[in-house]
């Protein structure tokens, strides 16, 4: 982490994010995305109780998109999301010659573990959708948000220490202990990132040490505790979380990028959300960074407001266009994923791992979702 790259980055491959993102074409999902989702379907299932048990579990089988408000199931009761860091979870174990139904349950408890932040990120953000839906505070309120949020957690620390038949019990409590150090310093850069909204000139490196616990710690500690549970090499390790904290800071990055000039028909959430809600999210921290004279006061002038209306999220806009921050974002993104290539050649894999790995990057690199 550290300097802000240069232009030229973006020349390795010249206008492919730019010309993906406004023509609609971006890759698909990586094939490792269906090759373990019925194994974590089953293992999220087991884990998240019937609906008659408690009443908080209607709110949990809603965010998660196996039923409607009011508990009806839905008709593909599976997970909306990408669910990515269950996913590299389980293709870290195989990957390292594990059997990935071995990681089944770590990654269940990965995916829970991220969706009770992201339950408690919307009542903070106040963020009223998110995968094309209302979110639970939208529905229920904050008070019964904050208790899905925190019965989500408390699964899923459950489900952590029930990691599969075969693993050893030490491995299973040092995968509960990797999962609740990342999440710590997950919630560490969440407060971070709200602190960044009551200041007014956050710098690049500020914004990458945060972006590397809030998102990347789970993303980085998903590949490292597969590769757990298949071996004990340490060297083995520490490449694969070499690998995963390039990952982590990619999808971040990509993530800032389309929260301002993604299709929301595709991502599910407001491109105007982050502006309005004041984020400091790369281009934000870009612009700050870069901006002077008149563009710099009004940037100034708009970000100490509480809230920000169309109009004035149309002058950050403007500003943004006018400093090529988009532009910019892309050269940070193909710097990045350039470093995660980097990380992956460490990698000591199977063709197919590093194939898939490769393919991971690429997806990252230059989603539309």
């Amino acid at each position: 982490m550290g300097t802000t790259p240069t232009a030229s980055a973006a020349t390795r491959q010249p206008g492919r994010l730019q010309s993906d993102t406004a023509s609609g074409v971006g890759p698909s999902l990586p094939a490792m995305f269906d090759r373990y989702r019925a194994d974590l379907e089953d293992a999220l299932s087991n884990a998240v109780p019937p609906l008659e048990s408690h009443a908080v579990n209607t709110l949990l089988r809603y965010h998660l998109g196996w039923s409607d408000r009011h508990g009806v199931p839905s008709p593909s009761p599976a997970s909306q999301g990408k669910a990515l860091r269950p996913t590299l979870c389980m293709f870290a174990c195989e990957a390292c010659h594990g059997e990935p139904r071995q990681a089944a349950q770590a990654a269940a408890a990965l995916e829970l573990i991220h969706n009770f932040s992201l339950l408690h990120d919307d009542i903070q953000d106040q963020g009223a959708e998110r995968r094309h839906q209302p979110t639970v505070w939208a529905v229920w309120g904050t008070r019964p948000a904050l208790v899905a949020g925190d019965a989500m957690q408390a699964i899923g620390d459950m489900t952590a220490l029930h990691t599969g038949d075969g693993v050893p019990a030490a491995t299973a409590i040092r995968v509960s202990g990797l999962l609740t150090q990342a999440y710590l310093e997950m919630i560490e850069g969440q407060c971070r990132d709200l602190q960044f909204e009551q200041r007014a000139t956050i710098g690049a490196d500020e914004y990458l040490d945060m972006i590397a616990l809030k998102t990347g710690a789970l993303i980085r500690s998903s590949l490292v505790i597969g590769a757990t549970i298949a071996t004990n090499d340490a060297q083995t390790g520490d490449g694969v979380a070499r690998f995963g904290r390039a990952i982590g800071r990619l999808f971040q990055i990509r993530d800032d990028y389309l929260g301002i000039w993604g299709d929301e028909a595709v991502t599910g959430k407001s491109t105007d959300s982050d502006i309005v809600q004041r984020k400091k999210s790369y281009p934000i921290v870009y612009a700050f960074q870069q901006a002077a004279g008149a563009s710099r006061d009004e940037l100034l002038r708009l970000y100490a407001q509480e809230t920000l209306d169309e109009s004035d999220v149309e002058q950050v806009m403007a500003i943004l266009d006018d400093l090529g921050a988009a532009e910019q974002t892309d050269a940070l993104t193909e710097m990045t994923a350039e470093e995660g290539r980097s990380a992956l050649a460490m990698l000591e894999l199977p063709p197919w791992a590093a194939e898939d790995a490769a393919n991971l990057i690429d997806f990252m690199a230059y989603r539309l979702f």
